[in-house]
């Protein structure tokens, strides 16, 4: 096989020079895992060719920090920018970068990384096209090992790099802190059963939601409607249903497992109550439940 090519970013334009690397200098396994991964649209991708890259929202933050066994903060040291046509499933206005980097911390993780990290990454290009030069730079890197080769990670998605600031640190470790939690709440999956019950008085009712969860965990909402009152909700997160039980907060690891997993409206297969009417109060009280809660903006696709 034709060894592959690099462009080693120099901070002197005139210096930018081509180098050929063996194979074996970029190992084979990176670049099949970045191929991988790469062939999964991402939506932040064009976003981000396109110069519009949104903040991250708490979604995002989620979303990364649960899958990523290891959050790293690292400063590159080198780059080398491999060939387009190595680098399939790139997105448009992206380059794939053979990084070399310096680990300064494990924020979250179990297993041991070197001093010294190899990774592969999708960046979006410069205004001329070209790979931008991020030697120095500090990053915070999504990332899952690399069995046997501690000197090697592989990315979550090939864009999960961020440059480091305490602002984003410092959003970061309560997500990570939350997920990492013995109270932490279970992953919501989506709604098994909704059962309304109407009261003996006109416009009083309860209904009950009973939802799935990753590992059969106990996860209920209750929605109770009085006469002259507002309607009244709260999730109720052990086996027992707790009708003084509160919504939770916004962007809180609860609000996430909620608003991020519940369908937008209640499954017909999933509404239990046997009369019409009462299956109208189920619907309409998830559909209160689901307004609440309000959307999961995610800017990553």
């Amino acid at each position: 096989m034709a060894p592959v090519v690099f462009r080693i970013a120099s901070t002197d334009a005139s210096k930018e020079r081509f180098l050929p690397m063996s194979n074996s200098r970029v190992p084979s396994r990176l670049l099949l895992a970045c191929a991988a991964l790469a062939m999964v649209p991402s939506a932040a991708g064009a976003q981000q060719a396109a110069g519009t890259a949104p903040a991250l929202t708490y979604a995002d933050l989620v979303d990364l920090a649960d899958t990523a066994p290891l959050v790293v903060r690292a400063e590159i040291r080198n780059q080398a920018t491999v060939e387009r046509e190595r680098s399939p499933g790139l997105a448009p206005g992206f380059v794939r970068l053979y990084v070399e980097a310096r680990t300064s911390a494990l924020i979250a993780g179990t297993t041991p990384v070197g001093e010294s990290l190899r990774y592969l990454v999708d960046v979006p290009m410069t205004a001329k096209g070209k790979a931008p030069k991020l030697k120095k730079q500090d990053v915070i890197l999504f990332a899952r090992p690399v069995p046997g080769h501690a000197d090697q990670i592989q990315l979550i998605d090939p864009q999960a790099q961020f440059p480091y600031s305490e602002a984003f640190e410092t959003r970061l470790r309560p997500v990570l802190s939350s997920l990492l939690s013995q109270d932490a709440p279970p992953k919501v999956t989506g709604i098994r059963d909704a059962l309304a019950v109407q009261g003996t008085l006109v416009g009083e009712s309860e209904t009950q939601l009973f939802l799935d969860t990753e590992n059969d965990g106990p996860v209920s909402v209750t929605i109770v409607r009085r006469p002259g009152q507002e309607p009244r909700w709260g999730v109720s997160w052990t086996e027992i249903v707790d009708q003084s039980a509160t919504a939770p907060q916004r962007n809180t690891l609860e609000w996430y497992q909620l608003a991020c997993a519940l369908p937008e409206t209640l499954p017909t297969n999933a509404n239990l109550s046997q009369d019409p009417r009462s299956r109208e109060i189920a619907a309409a009280d998830y559909a209160l439940v689901r307004q609440a809660l309000g959307k999961c903006e995610r800017t990553r696709g």
